[in-house]
């Protein structure tokens, strides 16, 4: 096989790759992806548009190639011009491997059925999808106390509501929010926007899951004047907030195998003196939403109902507290 041979394979085995990584989103998870933020769907289709641009470019150039006839000498070109171009197209597809890879990586856990379920409005909450978010407005009278939540990586935002639908049962307004590309720190300050469509709320939290809280943490860090409480679902703060003027919680699992109960430990001493810590015993990482089963997790010794029974409790207790100022 000629090194142009060669080129010419790889090129046709990464456009392929750029083609089936939207494929395969779409068809395991692809009734997801229209309920999160737009910048997923637009990645599959760049991917999959670029795949298809690489294969026809690659064919019209193999065609080329074969029917190419050189019956003079060939016009010379420089080594370094040479190396150039060669390193130049090397950089290029690597970068379109990344894309499909990352595209691929980049497949939401979808919610299970349990989740669902909790989106229905009924008489009690009425459930709100906009671009950006979802929210459960409680219907009895208008919340003065409002949570927004950013779901764990790459979680499908729907998953969170048999965690969350509760909170608004109880009289609290809830935005789950729709992280761009399913990943919360990619918008750190995207609370403000929730929080500004709900100017009806006197007082926030903000929290979320896992990397979720994470960003929810750099959030309320910046917007202390605006945050009166923090929710920390098996997550940690991003920083030191041992000095802030907050509010906080922090519910993670004796089981979980993500943000482990050593993780957990560690973070006490960046956040508040008087921050409540709920350890669920027998919890796992993926008790605080519903999607299923995650890689990497611990494994539950509780089913997931007494769990998450536990951590709305927990959660819960904190809105309280916020409410009360």
């Amino acid at each position: 096989m000629t090194r142009r041979t060669t080129w010419l394979t790889l090129r046709v085995l990464v456009g392929l790759a750029l083609l089936a990584a939207p494929a395969w989103v779409l068809v395991t998870a692809g009734g997801a992806v229209p309920h999160q933020h737009g910048t997923l769907g637009a990645l599959l289709a760049v991917s999959a548009l670029t795949g298809i641009a690489l294969l026809t470019t690659t064919a019209l150039t193999w065609r080329r190639d074969r029917r190419a006839t050189r019956p003079g000498p060939q016009p010379e070109r420089s080594c370094a011009r040479r190396a150039l171009r060669a390193t130049g197209a090397g950089v290029g597809l690597a970068l379109l491997a990344v894309l499909a890879a990352a595209t691929a990586w980049l497949r939401p856990f979808p919610a299970t059925d349990a989740a669902l379920d909790a989106l229905r409005s009924d008489d009690a909450v009425e459930v709100r999808e906009s671009a950006g978010w979802y929210a459960f407005v409680p219907r009895d009278a208008d919340a003065t106390t409002g949570l927004v939540y950013s779901p764990g990586a790459r979680v499908d935002v729907r998953a969170t509501a048999a965690v969350l639908r509760p909170l608004a049962e109880a009289g609290y307004l809830v935005v789950a929010l729709k992280g761009p590309l399913g990943i919360a720190l990619t918008s750190p300050g995207q609370s403000a926007s929730a929080m500004a469509a709900f100017d009806g709320v006197e007082r926030w939290a903000v929290g979320g899951h896992s990397l979720g809280g994470v960003a929810a943490s750099s959030f309320a860090a910046a917007h202390d004047d605006e945050v009166a409480g923090l929710l920390l679902h098996a997550s940690y703060p991003l920083g030191d907030l041992s000095g802030a003027d907050l509010l906080v919680a922090s519910v993670s699992g004796s089981r979980d195998g993500l943000t482990t109960p050593a993780d957990v430990d560690a973070s006490r001493a960046d956040l508040p003196a008087g921050t409540a810590f709920t350890e669920v015993d027998g919890a796992v990482h993926a008790f605080f939403a519903d999607y299923g089963p995650q890689p990497g997790d611990g494994t539950p010794t509780v089913p997931r109902t007494e769990a998450q029974a536990e951590i709305v409790a927990a959660s819960l207790a904190l809105l309280d507290e916020v409410a009360a100022g």
